[in-house]
């Protein structure tokens, strides 16, 4: 089964080494996402559809919001993986400067020397107690590099691609609204019921929904149930079933089905594993 080696919660975001053994659903994270090759067999991940090699050549640059699916190459020992979450506004901070948003300029990472020694860096860091301050240092160097990689190769310019979010339309946003209070009915039930609450057809609330999101409302939503179930499993002292029936699920089982589904691991593991900035 798919474990946790370390959890790393900060200012950065998120900063995980899972060994992973099965595939992964199409999801999203609002935070981006960089995804690098440590041992085992070779895998892939499926970036907005389009397949990408994840081995010791080449890791993966996910935009913010933008869909993937993880693909494991082995399927009884699993492949490890340095999986990163980087919160938008800390990039933003510690690069000092307003051009760069967090917004890759192409979804391939060559492994090149500073890549790879500070991805070694980071990864022993982890596997360590790590040194918050040595470990933010080199986090932000390895995104920084990984960064700036993507614009050259893709012929770009970082300045010219901040991103410039929209909900153009009030039913969409309501849409929201409706969706992050009430996380606790069933996703069918929910989606079904903020159509009707917006005045679309579920039809036309998903084809408005993806126009202006960029996402199916089931992404969106998942995504909502899964930062809320990471922010209890790290928060709270919470059983882990009444965490999944309060997000809507009917048993530990599928909360625990649809977790792994989306992080990789299942809750419990996660929650033994993480530990915080001090």
């Amino acid at each position: 089964m798919s474990r946790a080696l370390a959890v790393y919660h900060g200012a950065f975001g998120r900063a995980s080494l899972y060994q992973l053994d099965r595939d992964m659903a199409t999801h999203a994270h609002r935070e981006g996402h960089l995804t690098f090759y440590i041992a085992g067999r070779n895998s892939g991940i499926r970036i907005d559809e389009e397949p990408h090699d994840l081995n010791p050549e080449v890791g993966a640059a996910i935009n913010p919001w933008q869909p993937h699916s993880f693909h494991a190459g082995d399927t009884e020992d699993g492949s490890l993986f340095l999986v990163l979450y980087i919160r938008p506004e800390w990039f933003l901070q510690m690069s000092r400067s307003a051009q760069y948003g967090m917004r890759f300029g192409r979804s391939v990472i060559e492994m090149t020397p500073i890549v790879k020694q500070l991805l070694g860096r980071v990864t022993r860091l982890l596997l360590d107690d790590v040194d918050s301050d040595l470990f933010d240092g080199y986090l932000f160097e390895l995104t920084q590099a990984s960064f700036d990689q993507s614009w050259q190769w893709a012929g770009g310019d970082a300045s010219a691609n901040v991103p410039v979010v929209s909900l153009r339309d009030f039913r969409i946003r309501n849409s929201i609204k409706l969706m992050k209070s009430r996380l606790g009915e069933g996703e069918s039930i929910l989606l079904d019921s903020i159509a009707r609450d917006a005045g679309l057809s579920r039809p036309h609330f998903f084809k408005l929904f993806r126009e202006n999101v960029g996402l199916t409302p089931n992404i969106y939503l998942n995504t909502l149930r899964m930062e809320t179930a990471i922010d209890r499993l790290t928060l709270s002292d919470d059983a882990v079933t009444a965490i999944g029936l309060d997000l809507g699920f009917s048993s530990q089982a599928s909360f625990s089905r649809f977790f792994v589904s989306n992080v990789g691991i299942p809750p419990s593991d996660y929650r033994r594993v993480v530990h915080f900035a001090a």
